[in-house]
């Protein structure tokens, strides 16, 4: 087994703390994504799972050894930098092929491993090409060349695709999925692109200023998530959120009110009174410029083109909420009102932002997902 576990690690530079007792598992052959945005320590994470920093505190095993104090070198571990840090002197050839030959494996292995590999990647025809003959694309798929040819249990990748233009990006991720699925690696990938990262991970990890916000599958984390900084930090727009109060059966903002049903009434009855924090997804209220039964009211600040629809900006009771709409005819200053799907609404405790959970009629209905799995 190829696991990899994660015990109370921190990571300190002097007085500043990056990594603050972060606690996960991966599971043995699954892909799994550190998601964050840049300074959160994802990167320092993935670099001391390879040895390449060391730990201040806490214990990593992979496998069922403990490696704190074990060698980079001796962690059966294939890393691809963001940069690629191909060697400028060697050929395409020799770059991927380097690190089997410093191993001294049999020649006929290493040029298996090299014919195998050219063809998976559509390198074929570069081989005795230098990296500043190649484009950024190529040279990406050099470093992944280099790490798939060592066959490690372990595939580490930092922000891999981040240099490669968007279109590249996407056949690029592709290609990583059929890698994974091909040799089942244990894989560690760290990105700060959120669709990069429900692309790709069989379970997403979220970082915070070196804190763990959420683990969980892509699923839970967009529809299910457990604080208001994964609600904000997945999806794009980001969910919606506004400040209300609960009671009588309604949530109460400012000047307006949305009556609940009584899936939810029951629900918070039993659960709590008191200041919460609304959310909800652009796509999951519609727009109408008739006064629907129990909508809210806001006006239209501007709208965004998105290509296959429309983001309506709204002013909500000094909030600014963004919805989805495939038609283009709101009007800057409009009065609109949001019809609710209070089957997608989420609610989260106003003091420490945490997601209160749901009915349980609704998470039946969400049978797909496994909520909020176990760290």
């Amino acid at each position: 087994m190829h696991a990899i576990q994660l015990k109370n690690i921190q990571k300190s530079y002097g007085n500043h703390e990056v990594v603050k007792s972060l606690s996960f598992n991966v599971r043995s052959g699954e892909r799994l994504v550190i998601l964050g945005p840049s300074g959160c320590g994802k990167s320092t994470t993935l670099r001391m799972i390879a040895g390449l920093e060391s730990i201040t505190d806490g214990q990593l095993i992979m496998g069922e050894t403990v490696m704190n104090d074990v060698d980079c070198g001796k962690r059966n571990v294939a890393m691809v930098f963001q940069n690629y840090s191909l060697y400028p002197h060697m050929s395409v050839k020799k770059n991927i092929t380097y690190g089997l030959a410093v191993k001294k494996v049999p020649k006929k292995e290493i040029n298996k491993r090299l014919s195998e590999v050219l063809t998976m990647l559509e390198l074929n025809g570069l081989e005795n090409r230098l990296p500043r003959d190649l484009s950024g694309g190529q040279r990406q798929r050099v470093a992944l060349a280099r790490a798939i040819v060592k066959q490690s249990d372990y595939f580490l990748l930092d922000e891999p695709l981040s240099n490669l233009d968007a279109q590249l990006r996407v056949s690029a991720r592709k290609e990583l999925v059929k890698i994974h699925d091909t040799f089942q690696q244990t894989m560690v990938y760290v990105t700060h692109d959120q669709v990069e990262a429900m692309a790709i991970g069989h379970r997403i990890a979220i970082l915070n200023q070196g804190e763990l916000q959420m683990i969980d599958t892509p699923e839970n984390v967009y529809h299910r998530p457990k604080n208001t900084f994964t609600a904000k930090f997945i999806g794009s727009p980001s969910m919606n959120l506004a400040e209300c109060d609960y009671h009588d059966g309604c949530l109460h903002f400012q000047q307006q009110q949305l009556k609940l049903d009584n899936n939810w009434v029951n629900f918070l009855n039993e659960k709590r009174r008191g200041r919460l924090i609304f959310g909800f997804r652009p796509e999951h209220f519609s727009l109408s410029y008739r006064k629907e039964n129990n909508a809210l009211q806001a006006i239209v600040q501007y709208v965004e083109n998105y290509g296959e629809n429309y983001g309506v900006h709204l002013e909500f009771e000094s909030k600014e909420f963004v919805i989805l709409s495939n038609l283009k005819h709101w009007i800057k200053g409009d009065t609109v009102y949001m019809v609710p799907n209070l089957e997608r609404i989420h609610l989260f405790n106003k003091l420490d932002g945490i997601n209160i959970d749901y009915p349980n009629a609704l998470k039946e209905n969400d049978l797909p997902l496994q909520l909020h799995e176990a760290k």
